[in-house]
C-alpha cells in the first residue's frame, strides 16, 4: 500500500480510537485470561475479528475487492506474526502470570524507543535528542523490571516477556510500511489480523493450551471482555490502526503509546486496584517522558 497522507481530522479521529479503545484492551485481556487460555484466546479473538472484517470487505466491494495476491497474503502473515502471537499473544501470557493490565500496558509504551532503534538500523538518521529520549527511557524500564519495583507476584520472566512483545510489535509496525499490501486498509487489516490469529491458534496448540481449556469453567465476564476484545478491541482499534499506519507519520502514530498506559492505569485502578510501587510509577513517568520526547524527535 502507498503512504498517502491523509486529513488532519482523520488523523486525530483514529487516533483517539486507538488511545482509548487499545488503553482498555490491557483490561480486557486481564479478564479474559482469568478463563480461557491466553494465546488460544489471542487466536480465536483475531481470527473473530477477521471474519467480521473480511464481510464487510466482501459487503462493500464484492469477491473481486477481496482477492489480495499471493504477496500481500504472505505479508500480512509475516506482519501479523510479529503483531499478534508475537505480541498480544505474550501480553496475555504475562497477564495471565498475574502481570497487572497497567504494568503490561506501561512496558509496551516503550513502542517509540525500539522504533527509533529499529529505523536507525534501517539507514535513517534520527535527531540526536531521540537517542537521549531511548537512553532515559531504557532507565526507566530498567526501573520497570527491577526485582523490588514490579508490583507484587510479577516474576521477572513475565515482565521480560512484555519487553519482547514490545519489540515485536516495534518490527511488525516498521516492517508493515514497506510489505507489500492492498490499497484497501480493511483488506489489509483483514489479512493481518486472520492470519495473525491462525498463527496464535497454532503457537498455543505447540504450547499445550488445548489441555488447558474447560467451555464449562469459562465465565460470563470473560466471554463479555472476549466479544469486547473481538468487536472493539481488534475490529474498530486495529483498523484504526493501520489506518493510522499508512495515512499518518510513524512518529505521530506512535503517540498512542504514552496515552494507552494513562488510560490502563486508570481502568486496573477502578477494576481492580491495582497498585503500582513509586519507584516502579517513576520509572513509568520516566519512560513516558522519554517517549515523548522520542515521538517529537523522529522524523515523519
Amino acid at each position: 500500500m502507498t503512504e498517502q497522507r491523509a486529513p488532519e481530522w482523520q488523523v486525530w479521529t483514529a487516533l483517539w480510537i486507538v488511545y482509548i479503545v487499545w488503553g482498555s484492551t490491557y483490561l480486557g485481556i486481564r479478564v479474559l485470561v482469568e478463563t480461557v487460555p491466553p494465546l488460544l484466546s489471542t487466536g480465536a479473538r483475531f481470527i473473530c475479528a477477521g471474519a467480521v472484517i473480511w464481510l464487510v470487505v466482501l459487503a462493500r466491494g464484492g469477491r473481486s475487492a477481496a482477492r489480495p495476491t499471493g504477496r500481500q497474503v504472505a505479508a500480512g502473515a509475516l506482519v501479523g506474526a510479529f503483531l499478534i502471537p508475537g505480541a498480544t499473544g505474550l501480553i496475555a501470557i504475562a497477564e495471565s502470570h498475574g502481570a497487572p493490565s497497567s504494568y503490561a500496558a506501561l512496558i509496551f509504551a516503550t513502542i517509540p524507543l525500539w522504533v527509533v532503534l529499529l529505523r536507525r538500523a534501517t539507514g535513517e538518521r534520527p535527531a540526536r535528542q531521540a537517542y537521549v529520549g531511548v537512553a532515559v527511557g531504557y532507565a526507566g524500564v530498567a526501573l520497570l523490571l527491577g526485582g523490588g519495583q514490579r508490583p507484587a507476584g510479577v516474576a521477572l520472566g513475565s515482565a521480560v516477556l512484555l519487553l519482547i512483545a514490545a519489540l515485536s510489535w516495534s518490527v511488525g509496525s516498521v516492517w508493515s510500511r514497506h510489505l507489500p499490501a492492498p490499497d484497501d486498509a480493511a483488506l489489509t487489516t483483514a489479512l493481518t489480523t486472520t492470519c495473525g490469529g491462525v498463527l496464535a491458534l497454532l503457537a498455543g496448540t505447540l504450547r499445550g493450551e488445548w489441555s488447558d481449556l474447560h467451555l464449562s469453567a469459562i465465565s460470563g465476564r470473560s466471554i463479555a471482555a472476549f466479544a469486547y476484545l473481538v468487536l472493539i478491541g481488534s475490529a474498530v482499534g486495529f483498523s484504526a490502526f493501520v489506518w493510522l499506519v499508512h495515512h499518518a507519520p510513524i512518529s505521530r502514530v506512535t503517540t498512542y503509546a504514552y496515552v494507552n498506559p494513562v488510560v490502563a492505569i486508570v481502568l486496573g485502578r477502578i477494576a481492580f486496584d491495582e497498585p503500582i510501587p513509586a519507584v516502579a510509577l517513576a520509572g513509568a513517568v520516566i519512560v513516558i517522558g522519554s517517549v515523548a520526547v522520542v515521538v517529537r524527535a523522529a522524523p515523519g
